[in-house]
C-alpha cells in the first residue's frame, strides 16, 4: 500500500537517534586513520594524541552549537533547510548540492572502501572495488524496507561495532608493551602548524557523522526532547571512547610501526588476541564500517529528498516519490549510486579528506548560523541554548576555519588539490541551480 500522502512517517525514537549518531560516527576513522595520522606526524605519537583531544573538544563545542539550530528547525533535511532559513536560498541550496552529491556519496563509498580493505584479510587483494559495491548495495536494500528497518538495522550495527572497540580498550591496556605516548611529539623537520592542521582533517573524518540525525528529526517522534540529546551526548560518549582507545593502540604498537600499516587496528587486535582472535576483531570492523555507511545512505536520502522537494534536482519528480514503505526509495538510490560511482576509485583517504573538507565549510557556515539566528529571531522560545554562549559558537567558528585554511594554503600541495576540487564540486551547483530556476520560472 503506497503512502498517499507522500509523507514520511514518524518512527525513529531516541535509541534510533543516538544510534544514527554513534553509529555514523563510529565506523572506520578511528580504525583506519591511524596511518595517516602518524604518517603526518612523522612517526611521532605526541602530537597525534593532542590532535585527537583537541578535535574531539572542538566536535564537542561543534555538537552542541549545532544542537540549538537542529531543535529550533526540526525537519527533514537537516543543514540546507537551517543555511536557508538564515542565510537564503542560495547558501542553503548549494549546501544541499554538496551533501547530494560529493560528501554523503563520497563518505558512503568510503566506508564501504574500508569495509573492502578489511576484507583482504579473508579474500586477498584484487577485490576492493567489487567488495565496496556488494557493500552498498546491502546497504541500500536495507535501507528501501522502510524507515523503522533501516533504524533498527542501525542500531543493531552500533552495538556490534562497540564490541572490537571495547575488546582492544581492555585487553590493549593489559596486554600491550606500553610504548611511549607522548615522546617524541614531533618528527624532525616537521611544522607543528602545518601538521596539526592535517591531524585535524584527518580526526575530524573520525567525527564526521554526527550532524546526520538532523536530517531525520522530520521522522523522529520527539524531536524537541531527543535531538538535544542524541546530538550533544552521541558526541560526549564518542569523545571518550576514541582518545581511550587511541592510548590503547599506542600501548600495543609503537607509532612508528602504525604508520606503515593499512590497518593498524586489525594489527593491534592480532597482537592482542593472535591470528584468529584478532580476525574475529576484524570482522567486528568491518560491521563498524558498515554500519556507518547504512547510516550515511539512511541521513543522505533524506537530504536529497529535501533537495528533490524543492525542485533543485534533476528528476525531482521521481526523486520526491515515497515509497510504500514510507522512505524516499529513488533518493536511497540516488545515493548509493553516485557512491558505487565513487568506490570505483578505491581510496579511502582521497574521499574521506575530500568529504570532510567540504562538509566544514558548511559546518562552520552553520555556527555562524546560530549566532544570526539569535539576532534574526531573538524571541523565539528555545528550549536548549547553547552552553556558555557565545564562547562555545566562537571557537567552533575559529576551529572550523583553521581546518579549512590550512587545507588550502597550509598542508601542501596534494590537500590543496583535494581541498579546491572539492570546492570547484560545490560550485558546479550554481550553474545547476540556475538552469532550474529559470525552468521553474517558465
Amino acid at each position: 500500500m503506497s503512502n498517499n500522502n507522500n509523507e514520511m512517517k514518524k518512527e525513529l525514537g531516541m535509541g534510533a537517534a543516538m544510534a544514527t549518531v554513534v553509529g555514523c560516527v563510529i565506523g572506520s576513522g578511528v580504525f583506519f586513520k591511524p596511518t595517516a595520522i602518524y604518517t603526518a606526524t612523522g612517526g611521532a605519537p605526541g602530537l597525534a594524541i593532542i590532535a585527537w583531544v583537541v578535535t574531539s573538544l572542538v566536535c564537542l563545542c561543534a555538537a552542541m552549537t549545532f544542537a540549538e539550530i537542529a531543535i529550533l528547525i526540526p525537519e527533514t533535511g537537516g543543514m540546507p533547510v537551517y543555511l536557508k532559513k538564515v542565510f537564503g536560498d542560495r547558501v542553503g541550496y548549494l549546501c544541499g548540492w554538496m551533501q547530494t552529491v560529493v560528501f554523503y556519496p563520497g563518505l558512503v563509498a568510503a566506508l564501504a572502501v574500508a569495509v573492502a580493505n578489511q576484507a583482504k584479510l579473508f579474500l586477498g587483494d584484487g577485490m576492493v572495488v567489487p567488495v565496496a559495491i556488494v557493500c552498498i548495495i546491502i546497504m541500500v536494500v536495507l535501507n528501501c524496507m522502510g524507515a523503522k528497518v533501516g533504524g533498527a538495522a542501525q542500531t543493531i550495527f552500533t552495538v556490534a561495532k562497540l564490541i572490537p572497540l571495547v575488546l582492544i580498550m581492555i585487553f590493549g591496556f593489559i596486554r600491550g608493551n606500553g610504548n611511549p605516548i607522548f615522546d617524541p611529539m614531533l618528527g624532525e623537520g616537521l611544522k607543528f602548524g602545518s601538521v596539526l592542521g592535517q591531524l585535524m582533517i584527518a580526526v575530524l573524518f573520525a567525527y564526521e557523522g554526527w550532524t546526520n540525525v538532523g536530517a531525520i528529526a522530520g521522522e523522529m517522534k520527539d524531536p524537541g526532547r531527543d535531538l538535544p540529546k542524541a546530538i550533544v551526548g552521541g558526541v560526549a560518549l564518542i569523545m571518550a571512547v576514541y582518545i581511550i582507545i587511541n592510548l590503547a593502540y599506542l600501548w600495543v604498537l609503537p607509532a612508528d610501526v602504525m604508520m606503515n600499516l593499512e590497518s593498524p587496528a586489525s594489527a593491534v587486535a592480532m597482537q592482542i588476541f593472535g591470528n584468529m582472535g584478532g580476525k574475529i576483531v576484524s570482522v567486528g570492523i568491518m560491521i563498524s564500517a558498515g554500519g556507518a555507511c547504512n547510516g550515511f545512505i539512511l541521513s543522505g536520502s533524506r537530504t536529497a529528498l529535501y533537495m528533490a522537494e524543492q525542485g533543485d534536482l534533476p528528476g525531482s519528480k521521481a526523486l520526491s516519490k515515497i515509497s510504500g514503505t514510507g522512505v524516499p526509495i529513488n533518493c536511497i538510490f540516488l545515493i548509493g549510486i553516485l557512491g558505487a560511482i565513487y568506490a570505483l576509485t578505491g581510496q579511502f583517504d582521497l574521499l574521506t579528506n575530500l568529504g570532510t573538507f567540504v562538509g566544514w565549510v558548511f559546518y562552520t557556515l552553520t555556527f555562524l548560523a546560530v549566532m544570526a539566528y539569535r539576532k534574526q529571531a531573538p524571541d523565539l522560545k528555545r528550549t536548549y541554548k547553547v552552553p556558555a554562549y557565545p564562547v562555545i559558537p566562537i571557537i567552533a567558528i575559529i576551529s572550523g576555519l583553521y581546518v579549512l585554511l590550512n587545507q588550502l594554503f597550509m598542508a601542501g600541495p596534494d590537500a590543496r588539490k583535494v581541498a579546491v576540487g572539492g570546492i570547484i564540486l560545490v560550485l558546479i551547483g550554481l550553474p545547476v541551480r540556475a538552469i532550474f530556476t529559470k525552468k521553474k520560472a517558465a
